[in-house]
């Protein structure tokens, strides 16, 4: 893919980049007309107050020796150079004495300040224009028209307070604008410069962290291609940043982790259900094929009936494993909850299977010491008990010495811990004790003990359904399956 800048903009993050830029450039306007704004005031402020000094002054002369040293006073200052302003007028506005040489129609005629700005000449600035625009001599070089306006502009800007005199005469006091007009200039091209070269770099740096931000967009969007055309072992990439791309692509990671699992366990349970549900079903049908072959008595018919019978129920218990470790891995209704004390169910169900033990030559014994009451469903908990005690029986027989399988219930770290433990073979390797607990597994290869190879599938379900665990520990020898229940005050 491109990484264009039609293809960015196209982006929420470069959308809202763009949106913060704009919002910027508002603020960066309105900041440059107020710091403006507030310039221009300030310095106006200053120049007034310098005319009102000019004034005061100018009104102490006034008082000692009337008009004539007032004439006096605003000559010598005229003749200074600076940017004030003086002028004394006569009742009709004719220039008697000062530094101007013509205003602005209209100033003199309030007194006051000024409303607003006004043009003026000063003297000899006529003269020195009307010098400039003579012919020149053939062969003289034409003065740069540049230069020209530089040196001498036709009119300035000024402010001035205009007052009357006793005697009708008018005075005005005023500074010229130049210099405070390009003090303001000098500021509002310093901010606009400040200010496009701040959105420049705002542009760039929007422009190229978008280009990174889609590239690593292009590189998931390329990943979930290739997932989605079947490469489940494919993952997006984390490139270690830490940021909320790398979050993201984690926790997706994690979920295409968890669907793997997922897929290989429903591929490994098809296959165990295809075995183990087909040798019954077979044998069904080879039962009634005989049955049905040459002339039976009634007691054949009434022996082959009950063996259906027998494998019928074997084949429903199975499906309703598979529907309790459904339901429990769905999420089964906490309202089935209530409190529970393990040791009535450890004493039942070693009561229950005391028969099965001693024909089957094991020893089955119970230490239980108290009461441990946990926050559970007594029909789960007895159902994976069950399953595991059967198997303990089961699997001890192989025992070199006396079978013997024992039920342990203990408090210990903060939890309750129900152990079976038998001295059978046992299960050596580390990944097999992981695989025991998985749908249909069943580690004996030639399947000669009868079952599903859901019965640690099933407790294992019931353990998560409780918040605790199932743990699948070597004994010394045999195995020791642990049933671990949080106390009610860790869940």
């Amino acid at each position: 893919m491109a990484l264009s800048v039609p293809a960015i903009m196209k982006t929420t993050a470069a959308r809202l980049s763009a949106l913060y830029l704009l919002l910027f450039a508002l603020c960066a306007v309105l900041l440059v007309l107020y710091m403006t704004s507030l310039s221009a005031r300030m310095l106006t402020g200053q120049t007034q107050e310098t005319i009102n000094d000019e004034v005061l002054g100018l009104a102490r002369a006034y008082q000692r020796g009337g008009l004539p040293v007032l004439v006096r006073v605003v000559e010598a200052r005229s003749r200074q150079p600076g940017a004030n302003l003086y002028l004394i007028a006569d009742a009709n506005g004719q220039i008697l004495t000062g530094n101007v040489q013509s205003l602005e129609p209209g100033v003199l005629e309030n007194e006051g300040w000024t409303t607003s700005p006004f043009s003026y000449q000063r003297f000899g600035e006529g003269e020195l224009d009307r010098l400039r625009n003579l012919p020149t001599e053939k062969g003289t070089a034409q003065p740069d028209q540049s230069d020209t306006q530089a040196q001498g502009e036709k009119g300035h800007n000024a402010i001035a307070l205009v007052l009357r005199l006793p005697n009708q005469m008018i005075m005005l006091v005023g500074r010229d604008l130049g210099e405070p007009e390009r003090f303001r200039a000098v500021i509002r091209r310093s901010l606009m410069l400040a200010l496009g070269m701040m959105a420049l770099g705002g542009i760039l740096i929007w422009f190229f962290v978008g280009r990174a931000a889609l590239k690593r967009i292009d590189g998931v969007s390329e990943a979930s291609r290739r997932i989605m055309g079947g490469d489940l072992s494919g993952r997006l990439p984390v490139t270690g940043a830490g940021d909320e791309f790398d979050r993201l692509s984690e926790n997706l990671n994690a979920m295409l982790a968890r669907i793997a699992t997922l897929n290989e366990g429903l591929k490994q349970v098809s296959d165990n259900i295809a075995h183990d549900l087909k040798t019954p079903l077979t044998r069904l049908r080879n039962r009634a094929e005989a049955t049905l072959s040459g002339k039976q008595k009634t007691s054949d018919y009434r022996q082959a009936l009950e063996g259906t019978i027998a494998e019928s129920d074997q084949l429903i218990k199975t499906f309703n494993a598979i529907l309790m470790i459904s339901r429990l891995e769905a999420g089964y209704s906490s309202e089935h909850t209530s409190r529970v004390d393990l040791a009535v169910a450890v004493r039942d169900v070693v009561e229950l299977y005391e028969p099965v033990a001693e024909e089957a030559g094991v020893s089955l014994d119970a230490e239980v010491n108290g009461a441990f009451v946990v926050d559970g469903n007594r029909e789960l908990i007895g159902q994976a008990l069950s399953n595991i005690v059967d198997n303990a029986i089961k699997y001890s027989t192989d025992s070199t010495s006396k079978p013997a399988v024992r039920v342990k219930l203990e408090r210990t770290h903060g939890e309750i811990r129900l152990s079976v433990t038998d001295n059978g073979q046992g299960i050596p390797d580390d990944a097999d004790r992981a695989r025991a607990t998985e749908r249909f597994v069943r580690l004996e290869k030639s399947r000669s003990q009868p079952g599903s190879g859901l019965g640690l599938s099933l407790a294992k379900a019931v353990m998560t359904f409780h918040y605790g665990r199932l743990d699948l520990l070597p004994g010394n020898p045999g195995l020791s399956v642990v049933m671990s229940f949080p106390t009610r005050e860790d869940h």
